[in-house]
């Protein structure tokens, strides 16, 4: 996997299929579904960014991702749930490591779908794509300590739980530990070709 493989795979993200879930490129018209969970504060949490404060911030966002989009330089997909066709929340690569063929993966989901499975559905196509399309070796995924719910979701999918770096990040005015799980190719493809 190199560079300009992956940028010409994001610049036209391909829409993946689960059960429950259609994944495809994140729209500016999102914005209220968007809205709806990323306003939430038990939902941001845990993660690096604070609760959107309104709309308009949101709708500015989702127009930002567009040029990131077409820079094949955003590696999110939106989660759309097929039965109300609502998009509830993102999943995808936040990062990748070229030289050593790895990536990091995250996701975020509106609370009225949590513990039904549908991160866990989300992250496996995307685990898969990485995988089988960009042929990666390696994918981690990383969690702040106390969102044991995330951690959970990780382990669900065969991640082996590989650490804590303690107080390791600043973020929200304190220090926090993150922890990391991560799953090679090999594991994976042993765990879900039964």
């Amino acid at each position: 996997m190199d560079r300009s493989m992956t940028i010409k795979y994001f610049r036209n993200i391909p829409t993946l299929y689960t059960d429950r879930m259609i994944l495809r490129r994140i729209l500016k018209t999102d914005y209220l579904d968007m809205f709806e969970y990323s306003s939430n504060p038990s939902v941001t949490k845990f993660l690096l960014w604070d609760a959107h404060t309104d709309e308009r911030y949101t709708k500015r966002y989702l127009a930002y991702l567009q040029t990131r989009y077409h820079a094949g330089e955003f590696y999110d997909w939106a989660l759309v749930e097929k039965k109300y066709y609502k998009m509830i929340g993102t999943c995808g690569f936040t990062s990748f490591d070229f030289e050593n063929n790895s990536a990091e993966v995250g996701y975020v989901l509106n609370p009225r779908f949590w513990y039904a499975g549908l991160a866990a559905e989300a992250l496996f196509e995307v685990m898969k794509f990485g995988f089988t399309v960009l042929e990666l070796h390696r994918i981690e995924a990383k969690y702040m300590v106390g969102n044991e719910n995330s951690r959970r979701v990780m382990e669900k999918l065969g991640m082996r739980f590989e650490g804590i770096a303690r107080e390791s990040i600043f973020v929200k005015g304190k220090y926090v530990s993150v922890g990391t799980c991560a799953i090679t190719r090999n594991d994976f493809f042993s765990i879900f070709s039964k």
